[in-house]
């Protein structure tokens, strides 16, 4: 099993994410979460299976909801950096990946 870090940047796309779904309909706020965490199994379970995005970012794509999860997997470490909506601007998670 590999440790597991989600560096406070990525805990507050999430947060905000989730407000933002919960004030949209009571509830999809909760199912957004509980699509982060499958998201987070999977990769826990198998950290190569998504694609790299850029040298040794990987970039995993969360079932139900236009948002993207990028970490990093070196030896037994994984490392979530972000999570952002697939329409914000590229530039924003390249500024904080690199």
């Amino acid at each position: 099993m590999s440790n597991f870090i989600i560096l406070p940047e990525a805990e507050d796309d999430v947060a905000q994410a989730y407000t933002w779904y919960e004030s949209q309909e009571l509830g999809l706020g909760e199912e957004f979460l509980r699509c982060v965490d499958a998201c987070i199994q999977f990769i826990l379970r198998n950290p190569k299976m998504y694609p790299i995005a850029h040298q040794n970012y990987r970039r995993a794509m969360i079932r139900r909801f236009p948002y993207v999860l990028f970490y990093e997997h070196s030896g037994s470490m994984i490392t979530v950096y972000a999570v952002f909506h697939c329409s914000q601007d590229p530039q924003k998670w390249r500024n904080r990946l690199f």
